[in-house]
This record gives C-alpha cells, structure tokens and sequence, in this order.
C-alpha cells in the first residue's frame, strides 16, 4: 500500500514537473517571438524615418483639374499666401503694351553690303549701259545710294516692329573723320524702307526724261539687299528695360481663404487662382512645415505598421532580418524614385511618375515569397508613393489594379514567355484603364496625356529587367526562385546525371518521392515545386556509400561485415555527406534543408532494434542510433519527410492490399507526431490527414494489380 502511494505520488511529482518544463519553454519561446518582433519592427522604423527623409522638401501641389469640370476633393483653403497670376492673354498684352510705349530697337547700317550692292550694280548693268545710255545708269545708282544711306530693313525686323506697333528706332552713326564717338540717332520708322518698298521707291521716282519701263529691266531688285542690322545685345538690353516694371501678377490671396468648395465646377477665374496656387508651391522652392512633416511620418508608420502586422499575424516565419531587409528595401528603393522622378517632372514636364516600373515589387516578392504577401507589399508602396506622387487617386488606381493583375497572371512564375505575357497584358491595362480615366474626367486630349501613354510603355519596356533582377537578389539575399527550382528539377541537371549513374536505386527512390510530394504539397496547398526539388536531392549524400544503402546494392550486403554501431554511423552520415555535396555544387539554402531534415533526429530502427537484441543486457542510448539532422521548419519539407519514409517503407510489403498501405501509412505517421517529428514545422493535423489520403491514393495506384495475359495455345499438328 505505501509503495504504490510512492509511486503515486512520484508520477503527479512527475507530471508536474513535465507540465513546469513545458510551460518554461513556451515561455521561452514567447520571449524569443516578442524579441524577434521588437527588432523586426524597429527596423520598420528605421525605414518610416529614411521615407519621410527622402519625401520632397519643398510644398507640391498634388491636385487634378480642368476648366469645367467639377472639383473632387475637399473644399481648398489657401495654405499660404500667394499671388494672383495674369494669365497668358494678359501677360502678353502687357508684355506688347509695354513694348510699344518704351521698347526702341537698336540697328546699324552695314557698309560692306553697301559698297556690295553699288559693285554688283556696276558690273551688271554695263550692257544695259550701253544699250539706253547713261542717264538711266546714273539715275538709278543714285536712287540706290539713297535708299541704302537712309536704310533698308529686313521683312523680319520690319514685320516684329509692326506687330507691336513701334514708331521709332535708333541707327548707329559713325562720323566720318573718326574724330567723335559712335553714336545713336533715332530715326522714324516710316523713313526707313523694306527691300520691296526702296524698290518701289527707285521705280516711283523715275525722272520725266526716262522711261520706266525701261528702268524696270535694270532688274534693280536682284542688287537691293537689307543694309541695317539690329544690334541683339542692345536691343535686348531695352526691351528688358522697357519689361522691367510688368508685374506677373494681378493681386493677392491671403492664407486661409476659401478657394473652391467640393463639386463646384471650376470656372475660369476660378481655374487661374488654382494654377497661381501650384505655380507657388512649385517654384516657391518653400520648404516642407514641420507639421507637414510629422503628418508624413504619421502617415509612412502607420503603412509599414499594417504590413509589420500582416507578417506577424499570418506569415510570421518570414519575419527574419534578410527578407524584411529585402521587402523594405524594395519599399524604400520605389519612393525614393518617385520622390527623385517627381522632382525632375517640374523641370521635365514631359517626364511622369508612370515610367516608374512599381510591377517589379509584386513580380520580385510573388516569386521569392508569396502572392498575398506580394499583394501586401505592393499596397503598401503604393500607398506611400501616393504621399509623393501627384494626382494620388489617379496614382492608386492605376497602380492597384496593376499590382492584382500582375500577380494574377505571374501566379507561378516559371518560364521567361510568362513574363513577356504580363508586361503585355500591363502595358495594356495601363492604356485601357488611363482612356477610361480622361473620358471620366471629359477634359479631352492633351499633349501631357501622349506623354502618360509613352511612359506606360517605358515602364513596360523596364518591367524586363525584372527577370536578371531576381538573379541579382537570389544571389544577395540567398532565395530560390521558382525559375531555379524549374532549372534544379531538370533531369538533364548535371548532378541529378551524377546520382543516377552513381546510386541507380537511390535515384529512383527520389524520383518516386519527388512524385509523391509534389502532389501532396500541391494538395495542401503550399510550394509544390519547392517540394519536389527537395525530395530530387533529399538523398544526394549516398553517393558518397552507394553500396551500402538497400536500394543500390545487387545480392551483396556489406553491412553483414560491420557492427550495428558501425553501419548506424555510415547510413547516418548520408546526412553531412549531402549537405557537402550540396555546398560544393552550390545547391540554394532552402534545397539544403531538404538533405538536413528528411530524417530529422529519427533513429534507425533496423540497427538499434538490431543492437539491443543481440545486447539484452546492456541500456542502449537511442541517440547513439539517430540521425543528427534537423527537424522539418516548412510545410514542404515536413511532406518529403513523410513521403520519404512512405515510399521507403512500402518497398517492404510482400503484397499490396489497400489494407496493407492504409495501415502502414498510418503507422508510418502515427509514430513520426508521436516522436514530435513535426514540432518545427506549421504544419497541421488537417493538412497531415490529407497527406496521408494522397499518399494512400498514389501507392494503391502504384502498386495496383496488374492482368495476367493469357498464354497462346499451340495449334495441333
């Protein structure tokens, strides 16, 4: 009766002591998960403060408009005070009035064409000379004289000082004995005369005693040529004077007052007190409030803060500082483009924000992550890129949609072709969606609208790069793409040759798993691709001791020459032999996994069932005997461990009944949640029990019985 109050109480002492143990390492384990959370978010805040540190300095104004159409956002108080601008009629009938009370343009009289014209005249009309006599030569080389002393002007010059309206224009002198200064003379500009008007004038005043047709056959206009030359420096030197006291305005808006209300339709006063509002902020170059500031900060933290949340709260295991570094970065790097393209637009106005590639950040994280983390990603960049952006709504809608059709169609990105179809398929969608936009709007077709359709398809152009992009980032943040998995799987893959010609039977083990996981993976519902290269090279390290694994060996056992100690540590080390393999033929870190954890820290029941029969006597340390992997911490990998175990162990059955399979799958399974096999691992009952209904499914198929074929009778002789 004591004993069994001993063992009574030396059992509830036990328990207790177990649940204590457990309930510590939960603890533990919370601690470890609120101290991975705190330094991933911290890096979150890192990343707000460069954001707001790369947001434009200077006020932007990020409103979309027209004449006639209705205002859509809140009702507009004047944040500062600005000007009222004239608009471009007035201007630049101020500009012309101004011209025409105090602009002179400035010329001077070129000798040399001068001396030219007189030349070219006396050489040319020798044989008229002689034909009509010399009156005529003589009459008309005065006339020329004239008209070039006095001046003639070009039909450009003349026609610019007749569209302002010009009266007056000064010559330069230059005094024959050279004993005084140049200087100006204003002249009257209807003294001074076009090439047409000086030959006019030759012809008009033709002397009684010659004819005038017979001066007309002097040709005279072939000689004439302007003689005064306007001065730029000077003349430009007056306008600028002449200009310098028109103002750009033509009134004031204090800060504060009302603009426009919500809905009402932008008239043309109305229209010009909002393009004097952007003018300002854009050229103002005034620097961004600190209150403006702090509402950035405010709006970037509480962006990063929903995404830190969606990671902790369904997809915790990506929560590690290399792949936040790599979606913050991606964050980060698209702000700081549309920060740098939109300040460059002001200058550039042909240069918008749509030739940014905003796809790349779905199209890049869908490939190394998953889609609804991609899709997360991608609204959260949008939605702060939108703080920078001008026209936001116009920006989000584009840039949404873009981003859900995007990872529509690169679902499961495994060939270059699938790339080439959706950059298609978003230029697309960008042109369509925009057309839709300015039909909206009513506000009809502009240059700047060309300009947004060009950019879309830059921006499709540079969605291409994102294809050595993914290259680039395997390599620096050590991801598998599905392209590489694609590539890893290829039987032609020169170290899948290598363990089919080394270990047959391994490699045909493999495949079988590799079948058998897939289809498993895909069935659950995680990374059925990610699956099958991890079962391909789960079992690469028996190349290293083919022979001494069943499957390769053909009637010879080397093991029946070893001890059970000794054959445990060569089927055990197929572990670290494959993890070497892996690394010396540069397999990616998720493949390696595969190796390190198929078997986990399970023993090898062959060997130390084998041991502790021939030792009866002896207490055997199990972990003497057990693989010192690592248990399965995916989805994945959790079902190649069980498919691997499965096949293995279905070589075994001497016949292949549904019952025999059903019960050894079960089995099989039941002892692996037993050993805590799947600790690690997110995986759940559910998902497990529909592992095992394929698995059952695809060995009932694989091993199903086969017809006998009769045989053929011989006829009779």
């Amino acid at each position: 009766m004591s004993e069994q109050k001993v063992d009574t109480s030396t059992i509830i002492n036990n328990g207790l002591k177990a649940y204590e143990e457990k309930l510590q390492e939960k603890e533990r384990q919370e601690k470890e998960k609120r101290k991975k959370w705190i330094v991933n978010y911290a890096l979150f805040l890192i990343v707000t403060a460069i954001i707001v540190y790369i947001f434009p300095s200077t006020n932007q104004f990020k409103y979309a408009y027209a004449l006639g159409e209705h205002w859509g956002y809140e009702a507009l108080e004047a944040p500062i005070d600005f000007p009222i601008l004239k608009t471009e009629d007035e201007l630049k009938k101020d500009y012309n009035d101004l011209l025409k009370q105090y602009y002179t343009p400035y010329f001077h009289t070129d000798t040399e064409i001068i001396n030219k014209i007189e030349e070219r005249f006396t050489k040319g009309s020798k044989s008229n000379e002689s034909r009509y006599g010399e009156d005529y030569t003589l009459y008309i080389k005065d006339a020329i004289k004239k008209v070039c002393d006095e001046g003639i002007i070009s039909n450009k010059d003349n026609d610019d000082i007749e569209r302002i309206g010009i009266t007056k224009l000064k010559i330069l002198v230059t005094p024959k004995d050279n004993k005084e200064d140049n200087y100006y003379v204003e002249t009257d500009i209807k003294k001074i005369r076009t090439e047409k008007e000086a030959y006019n004038y030759i012809i008009e005043n033709v002397p009684n005693n010659l004819e005038r047709k017979i001066v007309k056959q002097f040709n005279i206009n072939e000689y004439l040529r302007p003689t005064l030359v306007i001065d730029e420096e000077q003349s430009a030197l007056s306008k600028k004077e002449a200009t310098m006291s028109m103002s750009r305005d033509k009134g004031k808006i204090e800060y504060g007052r009302k603009i426009v209300e919500r809905g009402e339709i932008i008239t043309n006063e109305t229209f010009q007190l909002l393009e004097s509002l952007k003018y300002e902020l854009e050229n103002s170059q005034q620097d961004v409030s600190t209150q403006a500031r702090a509402g950035q900060a405010i709006c970037v933290l509480c962006i990063l803060t929903a995404l830190f949340l969606y990671f902790v709260l369904f997809r915790d295991f990506y929560l590690t500082k290399r792949r936040m570094i790599f979606v913050l970065g991606m964050v980060v790097g698209m702000c700081a483009l549309t920060a740098y393209v939109t300040n460059l637009s002001y200058n550039m106005k042909e240069l918008t924000v749509y030739i940014i590639p905003y796809a790349i950040v779905p199209i890049t994280i869908s490939t190394f992550f998953d889609t609804r983390s991609a899709l997360f990603s991608h609204l959260a960049t949008v939605l702060i890129c939108s703080l920078i952006a001008p026209h936001e709504f116009e920006f989000l809608l584009l840039q949404i949609l873009i981003g859900m059709i995007c990872i529509s169609t690169l679902k499961k990105f495994y060939q270059r072709s699938q790339l080439f179809k959706t950059v298609g398929i978003i230029a697309s969608i960008y042109i369509i969606t925009y057309l839709g936009l300015v039909l909206t709007h009513a506000a009809g077709w502009d240059d700047n609208d060309t300009m947004v359709l060009i950019s879309f398809l830059i921006n499709a152009g540079l969605l291409l790069f994102s294809y050595p992009l993914i290259f680039v980032f395997e390599k620096l943040f050590n991801f598998t793409s599905d392209i590489t998995l694609v590539e890893l799987t290829n039987s032609n893959n020169p170290l899948l040759r290598q363990f089919s010609e080394v270990a047959p039977g391994s490699f045909q083990h493999s495949l079988q798993v590799s079948n058998l996981a897939s289809d498993a993976a895909d069935h659950i519902g995680c990374n059925a691709l990610l699956a099958r290269a991890g079962a391909l090279y789960h079992d690469i390290g028996k190349m290293a001791n083919a022979i001494y694994f069943t499957e390769n060996q053909n009637g010879y056992n080397p093991h029946s020459k070893l001890t059970a100690l000794e054959s445990v540590k060569i089927i055990t080390n197929h572990v670290s032999d494959g993890l070497i393999i892996a690394r010396k033929n540069g397999l990616p870190q998720q493949i390696q996994k595969f190796i390190e954890s198929h078997h986990g820290k399970n023993p090898v029941r062959y060997f130390y069932n084998t041991y502790c029969n021939e030792h009866p006597d002896e207490e055997v340390d199990i972990k003497e005997f057990s693989y010192k992997g690592q248990l399965p911490t995916s989805k994945e990998e959790a079902v190649v461990m069980i498919c691997d175990t499965v096949e293995a162990a279905s070589r075994s059955l001497d016949t292949y009944t549904d019952e025999k399979i059903n019960n050894l799958i079960e089995g099989l399974v039941a002892v692996q949640l037993k050993d805590g096999a799947f600790a690690d691992a997110p995986i759940t009952l559910k998902e497990i029990e529909d592992v095992k209904t394929i698995l059952k499914e695809k060995l009932k198929n694989l091993y199903h019985t086969r017809i006998r074929y009769p045989e053929l009778n011989k006829k009779k002789d």
